[in-house]
């Protein structure tokens, strides 16, 4: 089980930069009960598509409610709520969690966007927002990780447009002049690291035509002043029940064995 606790350099960066990356949040033991059982649900299961403009499509299951399950208890963890209530300053709750399983060779990309250029349409009425991408796989540039422009969640939100089935960033002369005057970070993460940032931090990822696969697990969490105005897809206000850490490996070893057939 790992412990963590953001240095008041990372708060800093969040602020400054938009994200962070920790590298080792959660140990291999963890990430591996992860890796296993989110295959075993979502290996050849039915999970949505969207294509991504480039010619290529995405994988994606999204979750807005939380059970007692691997993801639920990640979603929980104290690490990442604790983390979360400094970065935004207030008390967060779970706004939705999704899996990003981006396939050898067929995975595709994500078009340049923030978050809260969509999360706006979803009542929000500030970018009170940030998310956790935990790297299941090994993440790099061959097989299409997350890529950051540092600092461009200081510049508000950008109009979005479809970009194929995805919302992005439509404004090109603008989003070209960002990336001539803002530094774009490539996040290699190894499994179990993970990437903090802020919902206007404008990101993508590309294609992966690798022959490695690039599974990715996301929390994302809303600040309670945040609350939406209105009823949209994902969650309004609920407090959030905060697990303690050892929980992961825990529920993770209890259903890796009825999966496996083993008692423990």
């Amino acid at each position: 089980m790992t412990r963590f606790e953001p240095s008041a350099a990372q708060v800093a960066a969040f602020h400054q930069d938009g994200f962070f990356v920790v590298p080792g949040l959660f140990d291999s033991r963890e990430i591996s009960l992860l890796s296993q059982i989110a295959r075993a649900d979502h290996q050849a299961a039915a999970a949505a598509s969207r294509a991504d403009g480039e010619g290529g499509a995405i994988r994606l299951h999204v979750e807005n409610e939380l059970h007692d399950d691997i993801y639920s208890a990640m979603v929980r963890s104290r690490r990442i709520v604790g983390t979360m209530q400094q970065l935004l300053g207030e008390e967060v709750y779970h706004w939705h969690h999704k899996l990003i399983l981006k396939e050898p060779r067929v995975g595709g990309a994500w078009a340049w966007h923030q978050d809260y250029g969509y999360w706006y349409h979803n009542g929000c009425l500030t970018p009170q927002l940030a998310s956790c991408l935990i790297a299941v796989d090994r993440a790099t540039r061959e097989n299409g990780c997350l890529q950051v422009i540092r600092g461009s969640h200081r510049l508000g939100r950008l109009d979005h447009g479809k970009v194929g089935d995805q919302t992005g960033i439509f404004d090109h002369d603008r989003l070209q002049a960002i990336l001539a005057r803002h530094e774009l970070v490539y996040c290699d993460l190894e499994p179990g690291s993970a990437i903090f940032f802020h919902s206007n931090l404008i990101h993508r990822s590309d294609q992966n035509k690798s022959p490695n696969p690039r599974w990715a697990f996301i929390c994302c969490y809303n600040a309670r002043s945040n609350d939406p105005y209105h009823v949209s897809r994902h969650p309004q206000y609920t407090p959030l029940e905060v697990w303690e850490d050892h929980r992961i490996e825990e529920i993770g070893e209890r259903r890796l064995a009825s999966l496996t057939g083993e008692s423990i």
